[in-house]
């Protein structure tokens, strides 16, 4: 197998990461709640990062960033990985992972669109015709004709979808901010920036609530804690370290492309694990979103 392959087998291992980390933390946010989820996963995903950290770099906390890096990092941790998964955990519990990582497809078209507002960043035709085209896939899922009408109804938690968003746009804040803050320094340490922000952040919020009780009823919940294990491992360590081993040995577009695929990889999961029942179009929907990326990276 040459590097070429290797790039785009990683991207796809990752999809597949990503897939059973959104899954593992629905089946956990049922059991425990969502916060208590999010707080624990990022407990043992810091863990898992920075012993790997500790064999690849020699360093197991991120002792040789700058000034910069953490300022910056620690916004897009805050934004990313507190924000973005607050609302998009809470999604996992209302509509479930399946639809929940379909709106998360439109996090790439949001972050070019972003770039383009904020950044000034050159929005060419075919990022829009691939950003409409994301769109419309999600909407052939999400929404239905009313029975007997014509009117378009949303077939889903309108909650749910919210969050959903909301994790998009900020997974789509996140990445812009960890563009600034991360220049040449290295993505394992940056990501342990990340996640210290981000768990700063669930400390917070868990102590203003004083749900502490619930954190400590979830540890003792054998069952969610194996799931929320296996999210971790799979999410932000496998999952984050697959992907940059994706970038190193192909292109970031058709890397991201295929890293995108999840809406269609958790399909035949979410049927046989969850018993859910999948329409037709909501298989075309998940495919055309998909598509949408891809031609959003050309």
């Amino acid at each position: 197998m040459n590097f070429k392959n290797l790039g785009e087998l990683a991207a796809l291992m990752t999809a597949f990461c990503w897939t059973i980390s959104g899954l593992s933390f629905e089946s956990a946010g049922k059991r425990v709640g969502s916060l208590a989820v999010n707080y624990i996963r990022l407990i043992l995903a810091f863990i898992f990062v920075s012993l790997y950290s500790l064999i690849i770099r020699g360093l197991l906390l991120p002792v040789d960033a700058t000034y910069h890096n953490w300022i910056w990092l620690s916004l897009s941790g805050f934004i990313g990985f507190f924000l973005g998964d607050l609302f998009l955990f809470k999604a996992y519990v209302e509509v479930g992972s399946r639809i929940s990582l379909l709106v998360m497809a439109s996090s790439p078209p949001l972050t070019a669109l972003i770039e383009f507002i904020l950044l000034g960043q050159r929005l060419e035709m075919v990022s829009l015709l691939g950003m409409f085209i994301t769109i419309f896939g999600i909407a052939i899922v999400i929404l239905g004709k009313e029975d007997g009408t014509k009117k378009l109804k949303i077939n889903h938690s309108k909650k749910g979808l919210v969050y959903a968003f909301l994790g998009s746009l900020g997974q789509a804040l996140g990445l812009i901010v960890s563009r600034v803050g991360i220049g040449d320094y290295n993505p394992i340490a940056a990501t342990q920036i990340r996640i210290i922000s981000g768990f700063i952040g669930f400390t917070i919020l868990i102590f203003v609530l004083k749900k502490f009780e619930d954190i400590k009823l979830a540890i003792k919940n054998k069952d969610a804690i194996k799931m929320i294990t296996l999210g971790a491992l799979f999410g932000p360590f496998i999952g984050v370290t697959l992907s940059l081993a994706s970038l190193k040995y192909t292109s970031a577009g058709i890397s991201s492309t295929i890293t995108s695929i999840t809406p269609v990889t958790i399909i035949p999961f979410s049927v046989f694990l969850f018993k859910e029942k999948v329409k037709l179009k909501e298989i075309l929907g998940a495919v055309i979103s998909v598509a949408g990326v891809a031609i959003l990276f050309l």
